[in-house]
């Protein structure tokens, strides 16, 4: 396919769940966890393609519109956990939707000012309405257990079988009344994505 090609975009969404608890008190600042995702045609749809690079690189313009959608309705300052996830549609196999690491993943780091912890994903083949759950994660450190936390991806009409859903995640928090120990937020001190 050449160095650059179009993504046709079918649809785009931007879903929010607002947490106000989850067992316990009322938490005095409720937990906001948002996904944006984009429906788009998938050019290798029920054909092998050995190059997907073309594909990988042009979806950066994707991920980076929908991680600037997450991080403006958030606020970039308040943004700390992420996640990214893809459903590809049974005309496509699982490459398809993993060209989202570098795609989706790029575009978090770059529009929430390059934090280190890598961003957790999941993939899946599917028909239209098939619903993921996402991880999340802290976005500077892949240890702190207070913010493990998921959201779910899907929606009712796609991903078509030519299609994929390639959908990005971010949250202003860890789980509400977390209690389980681990690392904690402030106490990451080694700055390499990990502790």
């Amino acid at each position: 396919m050449g160095a650059y090609m179009d993504i046709e975009i079918r649809k785009q969404a931007l879903y929010v769940e607002t947490i106000h608890s989850d067992g316990g008190e009322k938490a005095e600042k409720p937990l906001k966890l948002a996904v944006a995702y984009a429906v788009v045609s998938n050019p290798y749809a029920g054909r092998y393609e050995p190059d997907l690079i073309p594909f990988m690189k042009n979806l950066r313009s994707v991920g980076f519109s929908l991680a600037s959608e997450l991080s403006g309705f958030l606020g970039k300052d308040n943004v700390e956990v992420y996640g990214k996830a893809a459903i590809v549609g049974v005309n496509g196999e699982a490459e398809h939707g993993a060209v989202w690491h570098e795609a989706g993943g790029w575009a978090m780091r770059e529009v929430l000012g390059h934090p280190k912890a890598m961003v957790p994903a999941s993939q899946v083949t599917a028909a239209a309405g098939f619903r993921l759950i996402m991880p999340l994660h802290y976005i500077h450190a892949s240890y702190v257990r207070s913010h493990f936390n998921s959201i779910e991806v899907g929606t009712v009409d796609a991903p078509r079988p030519n299609e994929i859903l390639f959908a990005l995640g971010m949250g202003t928090g860890g789980r509400l009344h977390s209690r389980l120990g681990g690392l904690l937020r402030e106490d990451v001190s080694v700055n390499d994505g990990q502790r």
